[in-house]
């Protein structure tokens, strides 16, 4: 049996694992992480009782065994038969709760979300240091079908040199964060309090690893800037004589409608986010790459090279909406050539399961994660960052390197 971080032994025919945190995202990743072959869960956490009670019958469902069943994470922390914790709690609590894990030597899958602090990135690096256990990030747009195919485009320098990339989380989330009271979302509180960049990771995990972020490159400034916040209160306002929540009606919320974040890189070049979530509107992730002979455009799924086309720029912009299609043949990873209905079902269109078959498959070959320990401090420091720039004058603040000179040296290592 190979030895994991911190000594432990894990037995590659069966990794038990501790699920904490049973809200929305959490039920939807406890299905998926059931649905993988020689994985157990054997523990369910969440603070609310019939949150748990609701992991424990779908895993009956799923293995005929009950798991140990606790509303407090450290009496799952506490057993010996946990290998492996994955975390989908709060924002304000899944990094304390990864950081927990690793000093009780669990291996760390933690679900995605900003950092309220520089403070917990930093502890989040240096607990994995100390401890050597295994860590990843689940970020699973690193896994998504567009990404990776302009991803492997990059990578044949189809695109030339790249100078600028361009993410949003634009979705609009009206509805479940003014009802987050009843749906019990943390979401809520955070658009009451906070003006910031609250959920990066989604848009700048696909262009980090594009740009070698953490590796050969590193994220070294940022400036944010937001609109005022109307959203969210004209939704409620305009819906007073039903809505549920009667104490929302004519509360001001902080988080402003749109936020625009520029990063700049050490390789020179810049990245620009944009969160987008309390207007109506239909879903992207605007995933953009720019290069010096081409670029990429998710939101007419195009692919633009230098020397195609001559005459009419606008003309030519129409005419080749969709043409993305046409490189997946040769630059589409096999796994998305040859996804199952069964993988697609499972969560956001195939990209939960890889993100789980990768971490699964790293710990049982004993490998370097995919999305470490760096790119997660690097990523979600993002929000933190940001609500600094946001609060004072939209002032430019520096990134802080997490790898203490380490992106030098560290080699490429895609997903």
């Amino acid at each position: 049996m190979p030895m994991q971080g911190g000594g432990m032994e894990i037995k590659m025919d069966e990794l038990r694992i501790g699920v904490i945190g049973l809200g929305c995202r959490g039920r939807d990743n406890l299905e998926t992480i059931l649905g993988f072959d020689g994985v157990k869960v054997t523990a369910v956490c969440d603070v609310y009782e019939d949150f748990c009670d609701r992991g424990v019958e779908k895993v009956v469902t799923e293995q005929n065994i009950a798991p140990f069943k606790t509303t407090d994470y450290r009496e799952v922390l506490k057993r010996d038969d946990v290998d492996i914790v994955t975390v989908f709690t709060s924002w304000e609590t899944h990094i304390k709760i990864a950081v927990d894990a690793m000093k009780a030597g669990k291996i760390v899958g933690l679900e995605v979300g900003g950092a309220a602090s520089l403070d917990e990135c930093w502890e989040l690096v240096n607990t994995q240091r100390e401890t050597g256990v295994k860590f990843m990030l689940l970020e699973n747009c690193c896994y998504g079908r567009t990404e990776l195919l302009v991803r492997n485009i990059v990578r044949d320098g189809i695109f030339g040199d790249i100078v600028h990339c361009h993410g949003a989380y634009a979705h609009d989330l009206r509805q479940e964060v003014t009802c987050g009271k009843e749906n019990r979302h943390y979401r809520l509180k955070h658009y009451l309090s906070r003006n910031c960049e609250n959920y990066p990771t989604h848009e700048l995990g696909p262009i980090a690893k594009i740009l070698d972020i953490n590796r050969g490159n590193r994220m070294t400034r940022l400036v944010s800037v937001s609109s005022k916040a109307m959203g969210a209160e004209r939704y409620i306002n305009d819906r007073a004589d039903s809505f549920v929540n009667r104490d929302l009606i004519g509360k001001k919320f902080k988080q402003g409608d749109i936020v625009n974040t520029l990063i700049t890189c050490e390789n020179g070049e810049t990245i620009s986010l944009t969160l987008d979530t309390t207007l109506p509107r239909s879903y992207s992730r605007e995933f953009t790459v720019r290069g010096t002979k081409g670029m990429y455009e998710e939101n007419t799924n195009s692919i633009f090279l230098d020397g195609d086309k001559e005459g009419d720029s606008f003309k030519q912009y129409k005419e080749i909406f969709g043409n993305a299609e046409k490189f997946e043949d040769k630059y589409l990873p096999d796994y998305w050539k040859n996804i199952t209905e069964r993988q697609i079902k499972i969560g956001h269109g195939g990209m939960d399961y890889f993100v789980f078959k990768a971490f699964f498959d790293a710990v049982r070959e004993n490998k370097p994660m995919p999305i470490d320990v760096y790119d997660a401090a690097a990523w979600m420091c993002i929000t933190a960052l940001s609500e600094y720039s946001i609060a004072n004058g939209n002032v430019p603040v520096d990134i802080p390197d997490f790898t203490d000179g380490e992106w030098k040296v560290r080699k490429r290592f895609d997903v």
